[in-house]
């Protein structure tokens, strides 16, 4: 009989490192060690393999090889992003504004502070001051004459959120009920005073950046408004295999403003195009927002915590309290808009710390931050250079003397020439999270320069099936093309999905960005 050392994994803890001024925060999985009979084939339990798999998705556990962001004790829940993060954000703000002209937003830029008095007409310093920044200019006494210059020598408050500044646009000019309805949208970075307490890596922060939208309509266009919105989230969340998520109605608060039956109509308003969309939701009474009922659009973390991203919220408090109105089709008759608030990802950092835990850490290739790697056998300084070379052809397909294109073609490419072994450069590729990685060697030195290929294999990806799938496709249309510099060479292993010349590569890059894997 032998004995073995068994570990339990128990709960995480969060402990803060501090180097040379710079705080690391992370969350540890602790361990209790029992010592328990065992031979050498037994095999791990079923507790164990699903303890591991949850840690292997915990958004703390895969950042640290990665290197998304960095966080300071300089600035408390407004994390640093590093390069590879900061690509993945933009991607996804990208991947918004190619769905904005279908969904009719326009995009807007608005400020990231207001004078108190906007506030206090919007109902957010009276329903939302202990959540925001207070800011003092050099003149400020702390109070407001109502005799002065409209906010002049008043405090000032960081946005929470954009809606008092889009409905100024609106009010920026007159309306016409054929202008409705009006969709901005909106990637400003919002700031709320959260408690030091509540900050947890990117899910829960003080600075961040949301997809904010709103959408000024009449009571005729609402409801069809409303469809929209729940077809944008469905439409994005499928895209980026996110459909299990649970739609959640927030009914009036007890703190609000308005009238009840304003807020009784409203919430009729959302649960018919709750039950319409065909979708089952859950009621959760009292967690409206001050101005309105909402829509939550809710997904679950490995840990089995609930996160709100996406939000459909009406309103029928703003534009009254903004004075917002629009001719209608009768003479000298003007009506009050409707406002819906809708964030389609909500907190941009947020919803990448959870889709990241959704991926495993593993990105797909038309977000990643590493899409290939190109990986060298050998010290030969022209394996080396050639390695380089390709790195630079790969990287911008589309370079040209003078200014690119606003749509030239870029990829994620980089090159690891270090004396490492082979195995170990394609271990450390995996581990990194790139997508593809390529070994040049001397045979490639040996090729044709007309004729040199890259033999492209597959390191990781989320939907390893579905991108195998989609290379198969574009492999075939590649041998359906004709002449010879189209056709695909046979692969030289198993390993490898196919040998590309380095066009191709560029083109298969291409077509699984087309098809978001």
């Amino acid at each position: 009989m032998r004995t073995r050392w068994q570990l339990r994994p128990c709960k995480w803890h969060r402990a803060s490192l501090s180097s040379a001024g710079h705080l690391k925060t992370l969350n540890l999985r602790c361990y209790s060690c029992d010592c328990v009979p065992s031979n050498r084939t037994e095999r791990p339990t079923q507790e164990a393999d699903k303890a591991s798999t949850k840690d292997s998705r915990h958004p703390y556990a895969i950042n640290s090889p990665h290197e998304y962001y960095t966080a300071h004790t300089f600035s408390p829940g407004s994390p640093l992003f590093q390069p590879a993060g900061t690509h993945v954000l933009q991607k996804l703000r990208a991947f918004l504004r190619a769905q904005y002209p279908s969904y009719g937003f326009e995009e807007v830029l608005t400020p990231n502070m207001y004078k108190k008095s906007l506030w206090e007409t919007s109902g957010h310093w009276e329903n939302f001051k202990d959540d925001m920044f207070a800011v003092t200019d050099r003149g400020a006494q702390g109070f407001h004459d109502p005799e002065s210059e409209a906010g002049k020598g008043e405090e000032y408050g960081l946005k929470p959120m954009n809606c008092p500044g889009h409905c100024l646009l609106f009010r920026s000019r007159k309306r016409s009920y054929k202008d409705l309805p009006i969709r901005y949208a909106d990637f400003s970075s919002l700031h709320r005073n959260e408690p030091s307490g509540t900050l947890s890596g990117l899910t829960r922060l003080r600075r961040f950046h949301q997809d904010d939208g709103h959408i000024f309509c009449d009571h005729s266009q609402l409801m069809e408004e409303i469809a929209r919105s729940l077809h944008f989230v469905e439409l994005v969340y499928r895209t980026l295999g996110l459909g299990n998520y649970k739609l959640r109605l927030g009914t009036r608060p007890p703190q609000f403003i308005g009238t009840v039956d304003d807020w009784e109509t409203a919430e009729r308003h959302l649960t018919t195009a709750l039950e319409d969309s065909g979708r089952s939701y859950c009621t959760n009474p009292g967690d409206g927002a001050f101005y309105g009922p909402k829509i939550d659009i809710i997904l679950t973390d490995a840990d089995g915590k609930d996160h709100q991203t996406a939000t459909i919220q009406l309103d029928f408090q703003l534009p009254k309290r903004f004075g917002l109105e629009f001719d209608t089709s009768e003479p000298a008759v003007k009506e009050t808009p409707v406002l819906i608030h809708r964030a389609v990802l909500g907190s941009l950092e947020r919803f990448m710390a959870l889709l990241s835990e959704s991926y495993c850490g593993k990105w797909p290739c038309w977000m990643s931050p590493r899409q290939l790697i190109i990986l060298t056998i050998g010290q030969d300084q022209r394996v080396r250079r050639r390695a380089e070379e390709m790195v630079r052809q790969l990287a911008s397909p589309d370079a040209r003397p003078g200014a690119l294109a606003l749509k030239a073609r870029a990829f994620m490419v980089s090159c690891d020439n270090s004396d490492e072994s082979i195995g170990k450069k394609i271990f450390n590729a995996r581990k990194r999270g790139y997508n593809f990685y390529a070994v040049v060697g001397d045979r490639t030195l040996r090729q044709p320069p007309n004729k040199q290929t890259l033999d492209i294999s597959l390191a990781s990806h989320p939907k390893e099936q579905d991108v195998q799938e989609a290379i198969k496709t574009f492999l075939l249309t590649q041998t359906v093309q004709a002449g010879s510099e189209t056709q695909t060479e046979p692969a030289t292993s198993k390993a490898v999905i196919a040998s590309l010349t380095i066009r191709q590569c560029q083109d298969l890059l291409t077509y699984l960005d087309s098809q978001y894997l």
